[in-house]
């Protein structure tokens, strides 16, 4: 995900852990945030990047189906 521009600013650092919900084709349907950051900009930039991504769905045997995956976001200023 990108960096916040004020967050960079202000040093803001932290993970982000969201609880996923992947349907068969791939697409995420539900995002929610498991763990914050302790910042809503670096929680809402996670929000944002995870929705437009697309996820290798899991399987039952060779079928897809959708299921709930937690996505952890790590914000580092140093790395």
């Amino acid at each position: 995900p990108g960096y916040p521009a004020l967050s960079r600013r202000l040093g803001e650092e932290g993970k982000v852990v969201l609880r996923v919900f992947v349907e068969a084709d791939g697409r995420p349907s539900s995002i929610e945030v498991s763990t914050g950051s302790g910042f809503s900009r670096l929680d809402q930039a996670a929000l944002s990047a995870v929705g437009r991504w697309k996820f290798v769905p899991a399987k039952r045997g060779a079928e897809n189906i959708g299921a709930w995956v937690l996505v952890p976001i790590i914000f580092n200023l140093r790395g």
